[in-house]
């Protein structure tokens, strides 16, 4: 008598992990270069530039250093080299002891968002919102937890 098994492929969810959050990063902040790309500007540069013009208030330039440090743990030097690149291509300028995003720089962040809908839209679409607010949950645990070793490291 023969017998035959059958295979079947698992259909497990794969476990979030550090690896699993690296792809998805950089994943995601590939297609953002590339959108980046055509519109001249570096990521350090959209990061930093976003920053000016979500602002509730204009940054000193202290100030947005900071808030780009935290956000990208980027050297502060390589930080101000960057507001110096927006400020030459003004899209940013000096308000007195502030810096605030010109009407160029806001355009420029507003045309990149429209870039970056669409795929956007595609990459996050028909996940189910319970699923959204898991993984937000879980990725502000880790956020916090590597904040916190990396502020320990620093000591």
């Amino acid at each position: 008598m023969t017998t035959t098994t059958s295979t079947t492929a698992s259909t497990a969810a794969p476990v979030a992990d550090a690896r699993a959050l690296g792809l998805a990063h950089y994943a995601a902040r590939g297609v953002l270069e590339h959108v980046l790309a055509r519109h001249g500007v570096t990521f350090q540069q959209h990061v930093t530039l976003r920053a000016a013009v979500t602002a509730d208030a204009p940054r000193t330039p202290d100030g947005l250093v900071a808030q780009v440090r935290s956000s990208l743990k980027a050297d502060p030097a390589d930080i101000r080299t960057t507001l110096d690149e927006l400020l030459a291509d003004r899209l940013l300028a000096v308000d007195g002891a502030h810096l605030r995003a010109t009407q160029s720089g806001r355009e420029l962040i507003a045309a990149i968002g429209a870039s970056t809908a669409p795929v956007t839209a595609r990459v996050w679409g028909g996940i189910s919102a319970e699923d959204l607010a898991a993984a937000g949950r879980v990725l502000a645990l880790v956020t916090a937890r590597a904040n916190a070793e990396l502020a320990a490291l620093a000591d």
